[in-house]
Parts: structure tokens; C-alpha cells; sequence
């Protein structure tokens, strides 16, 4: 077992206050962390070091021309999940960096959507135990209807931090 990163530390002060007041603690936290998410108005379900569920409303802000998600923020919510299960794994010491992204849009997205990230066991672990490394994370991104609009691939890659001059 390793020790929590700065990331779980963060989220770990909120595990006392009740489930609704701690959904908007961690959604103020990791907004304040990549403000982007908060600009889409991203809810982080839930994040644990194997799993994050990150989920975005059809609103107006977010929308396309035809009054669906748009297709930058169909990617964000994905790439917001995976990034986010990969920002619990990876060490204080490394830097977390998204290598390459790929979406396939394959149907049009039906109201809001969801977007589940995970890593692997022993992707976890390779994360904990090398400087430097990169991993396939999956994702699966699921509409109101619970069809999958996009699949998606993404590689996350991590790196040392840079010593402070």
C-alpha cells in the first residue's frame, strides 16, 4: 500500500461532512484544481483511486447548434474523468500529462452525459512504482438514453516533476 498523494489528501478533508455537502467540497476542490471544469459546470460523481465518474448537463453554456453537448465538451467530460482516476494515482513527485486523445463520435448524445474512467490494478501500480511511464485508461461516456454517443481513447502519461530553482 503507498501512501496518499496530495490529491487524496485533498479529497480525504472532506469525508466527514455528509454525501451531498461532500459532492460540493470535492467539486469545489477539483474546480479550483482545473478551472476549465468549472466554466463547463463538470460534476465529479465520484473519485476513488480505481474509478472517476465526472458527469456534464445539456445546458446552454455546453451546447452545440442543434441544442446537444457540444463536441469540445464531449471530449472535456472524458478527458476530465480519465484524467482525474490517473491525478489519484500518480505520485506527488510526477506530473500527470494527457499524451493523446482520441474520439470517435458515433451517434448524436441524448441530454446529459456520464463519463466512467478506470485503471487497472497493475496500472495502478506501475504508477506508484516508476518515475515515468504511461497508460491506456478507459473510459466510457453514456447519455440520457444510456447509449454511448463517442468511444474514446486515451493515453495518460507521467513524468518527474522538475526540481524548483
Amino acid at each position: 500500500m503507498t501512501s496518499p498523494n496530495r490529491l487524496q489528501r485533498a479529497l480525504a478533508k472532506l469525508d466527514g461532512l455528509p454525501g451531498p455537502l461532500r459532492r460540493a467540497g470535492r467539486n469545489l476542490v477539483l474546480r479550483r484544481a482545473v478551472p476549465l471544469t468549472g466554466t463547463a459546470g463538470l460534476d465529479f460523481q465520484a473519485l476513488t483511486v480505481e474509478q472517476a465518474v465526472v458527469h456534464i448537463a445539456n445546458c446552454r453554456k455546453v451546447q452545440n447548434h442543434i441544442g446537444g453537448v457540444h463536441a469540445a465538451a464531449m471530449a472535456l467530460v472524458a478527458e476530465s474523468a480519465t484524467g482525474m482516476v490517473v491525478g489519484m494515482n500518480v505520485r506527488d513527485d510526477c506530473l500527470p500529462l494527457c499524451k493523446t486523445m482520441k474520439v470517435k463520435f458515433k451517434r448524436r448524445a441524448q441530454g446529459a452525459l456520464t463519463a466512467t474512467a478506470s485503471l487497472e490494478p497493475e496500472q495502478r501500480q506501475l504508477m506508484h512504482e516508476t518515475d515515468k511511464g504511461e497508460v491506456i485508461v478507459a473510459v466510457q461516456v453514456t447519455d440520457e438514453a444510456g447509449e454511448q454517443p463517442i468511444e474514446c481513447e486515451f493515453v495518460w502519461a507521467w513524468v518527474p516533476k522538475k526540481p524548483q530553482a
